[in-house]
Formats: structure tokens, sequence, C-alpha cells
């Protein structure tokens, strides 16, 4: 059994190009120009010997690899009330991703074996498409004290992360590194420094931990990720810590790349963490995304309740909602305006996160596993947060006109998600 996509547009890695897609036993089987034949008697097709589950015409649509976020809270256990795996899994579906990398913001942290265990439990027993946890950096994700049993942990998660907490020393954050490199694990920092954002400082306290972090990288060797960059200074550091050489990679989220802290009013759905900076910082950023320094966009999807968003701005908590916005909000923003292509934007939400985290993936060629989405982008829709799967309601992106819908996703060949 199999499904065959037909009339569908496909990057080559040079250009786009009409294709129908066969899709057998979870991987591309084939790939062949769009005419060719289903209906007609084709050696290609007498070959494969397939029976065709779903035949599907793509109508111009394009195919494009399933994307990946490496950065997203799906609340379970500990705060289901927000979101949990079935709601943030079926979100992460619709917006045509097929593995999502889930923070340690949950009750228990992930910090041991036994916390990390009944995590996987929860994600095993209830996810709609693949979910990678993160390790805690330190012991109950604090940023401070003891660090997490990273050994124990390591062959279970794709990293170690902290994220919504700084690691607020120098010899903490080396001795993590240090640990990290001997297990060949990812460190995503969430870079804060709580006494400078205590005072409202958020710039400072974003790009001096991370100036921290990359003289700690150089020194250590360890495979290092900056989590959601919102600061132009951030991005100089980054750039030349490339240059460099130095094993560094870097996110940011689309409501950084979109907004910028002049948008702001005073509702929830523009408070998270960093906060929105300046039109420069904004300019910064999608500059960086375009030319490559910003490796991957992430979404940072952050759930909470209607209560705890709708406080207004200064009252309500951290966090936003992105995963069933950010291609469309992304496509409209940046690529129909020609501030970046499609082809470095798939790159960023697909090809980069997998290359960084070692997962399989990634282009759409024979052998390739089946993990892709299916896009009208003629398609054009307001963003209502009513009609999303996950719990969560707050986002900046509410009410904006947006083009590009997902019709498909598929996860090892499997129809997870259709409009």
């Amino acid at each position: 059994m199999g499904i065959y996509l037909r009339n569908g547009n496909v990057f080559n890695g040079r250009q786009w190009e009409k294709r129908d897609v066969i899709l057998e036993g979870g991987r591309i089987a084939a790939l062949v120009p769009s005419g060719q034949g289903f209906f007609e008697s084709d050696s290609v097709f007498d070959s494969l010997s397939i029976k065709y589950e779903r035949v599907i015409d793509c109508d111009n649509s394009f195919l494009l690899p399933g994307f990946v976020d490496v950065h997203v809270h799906l609340r379970e256990p500990g705060y289901e009330y927000k979101e949990t795996i079935v709601t943030g899994t079926k979100a992460g579906a619709a917006g045509g991703y097929t593995t999502l990398f889930a923070m340690p913001n949950v009750n228990p942290a992930p910090s041991d074996l036994a916390s990390l265990k009944i995590q996987l439990e929860a994600i095993e027993k209830d996810s709609v498409i693949p979910v990678i946890p993160y390790g805690s950096i330190t012991m109950g994700r604090d940023g401070v004290g003891a660090l997490s049993d990273m050994a124990a942990l390591a062959p279970w998660v794709v990293g170690f992360s902290d994220d919504g907490t700084g690691v607020q020393t120098v010899d903490l954050m080396e001795a993590a590194m240090e640990n990290a490199w001997a297990l060949d694990k990812v460190v995503a920092a969430h870079c804060e420094d709580e006494e400078l954002s205590e005072v409202g400082d958020f710039r400072r306290s974003e790009w001096i931990q991370v100036a921290r972090d990359l003289a700690l990288c150089k020194k250590t060797g360890c495979k290092y990720h900056v989590c959601h960059v919102s600061t132009k200074e951030s991005l100089r550091l980054i750039r030349e810590a490339k240059q460099e050489g130095l094993n560094v990679t870097c996110e940011t989220a689309p409501h950084y790349l979109v907004f910028c802290e002049e948008d702001t009013t005073d509702d929830g759905r523009f408070k998270m963490n960093p906060p929105l900076m300046g039109k420069e910082d904004r300019q910064a950023l999608i500059e960086g995304l375009s030319d490559g320094t910003i490796d991957m966009v992430a979404t940072d999807h952050a759930p909470h309740s209607r209560e705890e968003k709708s406080l207004g701005f200064s009252g309500s908590a951290n966090g936003v909602v992105g995963l069933e916005t950010a291609f469309s909000a992304l496509y409209t923003q940046l690529v129909l305006t020609g501030k970046v292509t499609l082809e470095r934007l798939v790159d960023a939400m697909a090809v980069a996160p997998r290359k960084r985290f070692g997962l399989p993936g990634g282009m759409l060629i024979p052998g390739a596993p089946a993990d892709l989405c299916i896009w009208d982008l003629e398609q054009t829709y307001g963003i209502n947060p009513e009609d999303f799967y996950s719990k969560g309601k707050s986002t900046p992106f509410e009410g904006m006109e947006v083009r590009g819908k997902n019709k498909y996703t598929i996860v090892g060949g499997t129809i997870v998600w259709e409009r």
C-alpha cells in the first residue's frame, strides 16, 4: 500500500519542478515528471508494483519537507490546563510540522530518568506526530545549583535546555557544556541574566549571556544553540562567532521577524520573553535569516489559559502560540514582500533543524523519509485563534490576513492531518 501524489511542485535543490511523488513503506519511493502517469502503462510504475491506498491530486500545490520545530512548550505533564500532548501535536500537524522538540517547562522537570519517563510515556501514548524532549540543564530547571543527570538523560533527549530560565553562573554553564560535549549533545540556551531582566534591561540581559556562552563554547567545543534571538547585539555576536568557526547555531521566532515593540498594545497577546524589541532589531533579524546567520525559525509555542493571557500586557503570563500560524505568517510577511526567499524559509523550518540535531530527511528525494506537507500558496485567509487545535489562543497574529494554507501533513507515509 502506498500514496500517490499527483501534480505537485517539488524543489530539487535548484528550482521548483512539477512532479508526481510516490510514497511507500514510510519513504519516498520515486519522483517522476507530472503527467507520465498514474493512468498509463509506464515502466516506472510497472517496476514498482504498488497498489496505492490514496491518490491525491495536489492541484499545483507545493510539496514541502515536513517542518521541524526545535522549540515548543507542550506543557504535559503538570500543566495540562494550558496544553496537552494531544492538542499540541494536533496543532503542529495542522501547521505542517512533522517533528516537535519539547522544552522542559513541565512538572516534574526532566532532570533525571524517572521524571523524564513520565513525559516519554505521555508522548508515546498521545502524540499525533513525533515529539523528542529536551532534558533540563539543571536539577529542577532552575538555572542554579546542581546539574541534571545528563548522562542518564542523553540517550532519550535531543539536547539540554533550561528554557524559561538562563543558567546564571559561568561555572555551571561551563560544566554543562563540558558534559554535553562528552555526550555529543546540543546545549540550547535561554539567554537571560535575571538581575538585568528584573530591572527591565532585557536587551543586555540577552546579549550579555550570549557573549558569555560563546566564550565557553570556544573553550569547550560544545555544540551550542541560542534560543529565540531577539536583539541585533546577540545577532552580531553570533555572526562573529560563526566567522571564527565556533560550533554555534541559533533560532528566532516568527513574532520577532514580523513585529517590534512599537506594535505592542496593552494586550496579553504581545507578552512574551524575551519581549519584542525595536524596528532595528527586527530588520537585523530579517537580514540574519536571509543570509543564514539565523539558522532556523522556531515558534517558541507557549500556550497559556485564557485567564492567564487576559490581564493586559503587564499582568499576563509570558508566551504566545505559533505552531498553526508560523509558515503562513512568514510566507506572507517575508516571502511575498521579497525580504526572504521561499527556499530560505523552507530551509530554516525543515532542513537546518534536521541538520543541526541529527535527524534524517529534509529533502524530497527517493529514499528519504516520507515526512512532508502540502501547501496551497494561493489561498488567503484571516487568522482566527478560535480555529486553533491548540488550547492556547493568544497570538499577536490574530486577525492578520495571510496567504498559504496547509492541505495535508504526512509522517512516515501516513496522513496525520488533512484539511
